[in-house]
């Protein structure tokens, strides 16, 4: 029999030798279960001189029916289906006994070979059928009722699994785990090979969950030299865009250089060498000294450009403003809605709907929503046509709740359509049909979102940006609201009096405390801002878990699941948001009996989960931040269903990356989102994250009750430090410069 037949990886030290593998060897017996998308598949194996077979679970794209394998894997304890054996790697060897190749031929292996022609390739070449099929296809022909295009479909359907099983073995065989391999061979096909050894590097951009480290691990494996061009322009790219992922829109040559070289442990003056190749191939554009991905330079250019339009454009669908009678209509206001403006909230409606391009910004309490309301209202009388957005899923359910109108996500706004290429359908070529656009939440808003967003606005609409400049900036890279006020060009309504506050709530006026650099109160006549002060990390957590658990729906009535929130600063240690939230998830969901779980990686998935994806996901309308229940489990697919505000979102196994548990988050989580409680532990040891805008921020997210458990000195740290993490933008420089050439 030819070993060619079925590749076999032969370096199995390749296989991620440091992880505690087992391995166990066997025939497969049946497949009771595959995923022809993702390869996830459920299988049952039998060991030779064992009795029974053992279910065995994982990617296993490329093996069939009567294969004697080597699976690589963990042991793992269902809690519905007991003990199974979860596969990351496998080899495979032919059959080598008549009935193990009648059953691995008859198997469905081949299309269009059955058990009956199986058998009929098997009594007329015995122990050589497989060798016939890979070298002298043409004695097929001497089967009864066999003829040219039927021996021809066999020998298709058998070079096809060679294909894929050759390239299976082939990436495996550098060191990439099944599902891996499965993705990469999903995405090229039978070009899969020749990719990977052409270009590693190129699974970066092509393949989510490949990042650099999974691909220089291959390129590794593939001989490529560690100071080769294609691996230095490769780790150019993703040091700039792991600086994007911090939120910054360029990198400085220096910067930039240094970082690639620690990187990837090479001289600096290598890279440098490279930085221009990418400057040559259109992948890098240089501003000056500084070095940006085409796509940021291309959105932080056009942000300015379109702002300037829009501002510009002598075209006014809200001309009539211009002319009105304002003492008239704020008298109307005065006397008809139930909230009186001050003289600083009425400059601000007056602004939005005089100005083309216009900011409202402030803290919590000054009004904003109350602005928003009589803008809105005012538009609606005048028979004008106006869309609300905000950058998440809640942030526009807030939006909807406090304006009566509806309020969608900025990519629901601008019509994005998967299928079609990832594109949105409201562009520069069809723009929004609107005469008035708020979109509230701008902090949150990436340099990317808003490129596309000023993009899909014709001229003469009126554009109000509304958002808190002193909360935490966006997730993406840019300073968007931020970058825009600071430029001094557009015109900026910033509220600083306090109008919404309780007599006895304390959220606000600490909120505005913190912010102004003040020590937040601790009143004993507080019923809603709460300290419970401990120092040592590891009894703060304790008090979190009892807090949350206990304490606080005991006292006030909360609900643990529903209402309270824990925001950290940072995501390790005992007050991190992974250990309390193995710690919360063991408290506030343990397992029962009639809880289907699914393992994986480090985390264990449960029905009634409170579950966060960090990803934004168009294809299914589910983005960054956005938090919802686990509500069901199936076992078969494996497919999670996750309850997201009313709708309902399915997950399969290449998917679960895409969530996190969250009972905790981090503060950067949190953003654009409310809670009726949040729980703030802050100490020392997050000494790294204590900022002023941190705090603020994770305070501003409660509507009724802040409980900060922790260290008065790291509270007095973190209001103390108002050293803002500077991102490297131009956005500012891009305003100032386009709106002092319109004036001259």
């Amino acid at each position: 029999m030819s070993s060619g037949i079925i590749p076999k990886v032969n370096n199995e030290s390749a296989l991620q030798p440091n992880l505690p593998y087992e391995t166990l060897a066997g025939i497969l017996e049946r497949i009771t279960f595959q995923n022809d998308e993702t390869g996830y598949t459920i299988a049952r194996l039998r060991q030779p001189g064992q009795n029974g077979e053992i279910t065995v679970v994982g990617n296993l794209l490329g093996m069939n029916v009567g294969e004697s394998v080597n699976l690589h894997g963990l042991w793992t304890l269902h809690p519905q289906y007991g003990r199974q054996f979860e596969v990351r790697y496998f080899t495979i060897e032919a059959p080598t006994t008549l009935d193990g190749i009648r059953r691995y031929l008859g198997s469905g292996l081949i299309r269009g070979v059955g058990s009956s022609t199986a058998a009929l390739i098997v009594n007329a070449f015995g122990l050589e059928s497989l060798k016939v099929l890979d070298e002298t296809p043409e004695r097929l022909r001497e089967l009864p009722g066999v003829g040219k295009k039927r021996a021809a479909q066999i020998l298709a359907g058998w070079e096809e699994q060679r294909q894929i099983k050759a390239i299976m073995f082939f990436l495996q065989s550098q060191g990439v785990s099944a599902s891996l391999a499965g993705k990469i061979y999903k995405a090229y096909g039978d070009a899969a090979i020749g990719i990977v050894r052409a270009n590693p590097y190129q699974l970066m951009t092509d393949i989510y969950g490949i990042g650099f480290k999974t691909a220089d691990q291959i390129a590794r494996q593939t001989g490529v030299p560690t100071n080769s061009a294609q691996r230095i322009r490769a780790g150019l790219l993703y040091a700039l865009d792991t600086l994007s992922n911090a939120g910054h829109c360029f990198a400085l040559r220096e910067q930039l250089t240094a970082e690639t070289a620690r990187l990837l442990d090479l001289e600096p003056a290598l890279c440098q060498a490279q930085i221009q190749a990418l400057l040559d191939r259109d992948e890098l554009v240089q501003d000056g000294d500084a070095l940006y991905l085409k796509s940021l330079y291309q959105a932080e250019s056009r942000v300015a450009w379109q702002l300037a339009r829009l501002a510009g454009t002598p075209a006014d669908r809200l001309s009539n403003f211009a002319s009105a009678d304002w003492s008239a209509i704020d008298a109307a206001m005065d006397e008809y809605s139930s909230i009186h403006l001050s003289q600083e909230q009425k400059n601000a409606v007056r602004m939005a709907l005089m100005q083309k391009v216009s900011i409202i910004t402030g803290g919590p309490g000054t009004g904003k929503s109350t602005i928003t309301r009589n803008i809105i209202e005012l538009a609606l009388a005048a028979r004008l046509s106006v869309l609300l957005a905000a950058p998440t899923g809640r942030a526009a359910k807030r939006l909807s709740e406090t304006t009566g109108l509806e309020a969608r996500t900025i990519h629901r706004l601008l019509e994005y359509t998967p299928a079609a290429g990832n594109q949105f359908s409201r562009n520069a070529q069809n723009p929004l049909d609107a005469d008035l656009i708020i979109v509230d939440e701008m902090s949150m808003v990436d340099i990317a979102l808003m490129r596309h967003l000023v993009d899909a606005i014709g001229e003469g609409t009126h554009l109000v940006l509304v958002g808190d400049v002193d909360q935490l900036p966006s997730v993406g890279p840019g300073n968007v609201l931020r970058d825009c006020i600071h430029s001094g060009v557009l015109p900026v309504s910033r509220l600083t009096t306090i109008y919404r506050q309780a007599d006895d709530s304390y959220i606000i006026v600490n909120a505005h405390h913190i912010n102004q650099g003040e020590a937040p109160e601790f009143s004993k006549k507080s019923s809603d801002f709460f300290l419970f002060a401990e120092e040592d990390p590891k009894k703060a957590a304790d008090w979190v878990i009892d807090l949350v658990s206990e304490r606080i729906a005991k006292n006030f009535g909360f609900d643990a699941n529903r209402d309270i929130q824990v925001l950290t600063p940072m995501h390790r240690g005992e007050a991190g948001v992974t250990e309390l939230n193995q710690r919360l998830q063991a408290t506030l969901n343990p397992p029962a009996a009639r809880k289907i779980e699914l393992k994986h990686g480090a985390r264990v998935f449960r029905e009634g989960d409170r579950v966060m994806q960090i990803h934004n996901d168009y294809d299914r309308q589910v983005f960054n931040g956005d938090i919802g229940q686990l509500q069901k489990i199936d076992l078969v697919g494996p497919t999670l269903s996750v309850n997201f505000d009313g709708r309902l979102v399915d997950y399969d196994q290449t998917q679960l990356d895409d969530l996190l548990h969250a009972y905790a988050i981090s503060i950067h989580k949190a953003q654009g989102s409310e809670f009726p409680v949040v729980v703030i532990p802050i100490l020392m040891q997050h000494y790294m994250m204590l900022q002023r805008n941190l705090l603020y921020t994770a305070v501003t997210r409660a509507r009724k009750l802040v409980v900060l458990v922790g260290s008065r000195n790291a509270i007095a740290t973190a209001v103390n430090n108002q050293r803002v993490r500077q991102r490297n933008t131009r956005l500012t420089e891009r305003l100032t410069a386009l709106f002092s050439s319109a004036t001259r």
